[in-house]
């Protein structure tokens, strides 16, 4: 052991003695209890991606920068004025977060998950031809011959000039974008 970690492990035996919950402290750190030590940013960096931390504080003069590159983490508290009891009880972001390393496919708690939604698609003859081939050939390799067909009938139909005439002025798809 090191004399930086003698330091870093007498800071933490004096925290644990001066708190009021000592043994619930104790017992989660002993554990669950987790430091790592990295040699560079760099290696920080990556090694929040991994753990994917609940709470992540960003004890940096310009943790902006760092931002950017941090992929995986429930809440992030930037700078040493930002303690995690600010976003727990008055900067208003959501408290319930991912755990576990849950941050590296789920994101905190947010009333869109009290919301109910639908999705809303349209297209156009037009757009639908341009995709056509595209959602046919991903049909077939799935194996589903019906939504591969619906296609198929909608494109017979083109071909014989069986179009409503409605069909083109609602035109709100990837032919649009194209313009």
């Amino acid at each position: 052991m090191g004399g930086g970690d003698i330091k870093l492990a007498g800071a933490i035996q004096k925290t644990v003695e001066s708190s009021t919950r000592k043994e619930i402290t104790m017992s989660s750190l002993t554990d669950k209890g987790l430091i790592v030590i990295c040699d560079s940013l760099a290696q920080a960096l990556q090694t929040i991606n991994v753990i994917a931390p609940e709470h992540l504080e960003l004890h940096v003069s310009r943790p902006m920068e760092l931002l950017g590159q941090i992929r995986n983490a429930g809440a992030i508290f930037m700078g040493e004025w930002t303690p995690e009891a600010v976003g727990d009880y008055v900067a208003g972001p959501n408290h319930t977060l991912p755990t576990g390393g849950t941050a590296r496919y789920a994101s905190p708690l947010s009333v869109d998950e009290f919301v109910k939604k639908s999705s809303v698609i349209q297209y156009s003859a037009a757009a639908l031809k341009n995709d056509a081939r595209a959602i046919e050939t991903i049909a077939d390799h799935e194996g589903l011959w019906a939504h591969a067909q619906s296609v198929r009938l909608r494109m017979e139909l083109m071909e014989q000039g069986r179009v409503p005439a409605n069909a083109s002025s609602t035109d709100t798809s990837a032919e649009q974008a194209k313009d």
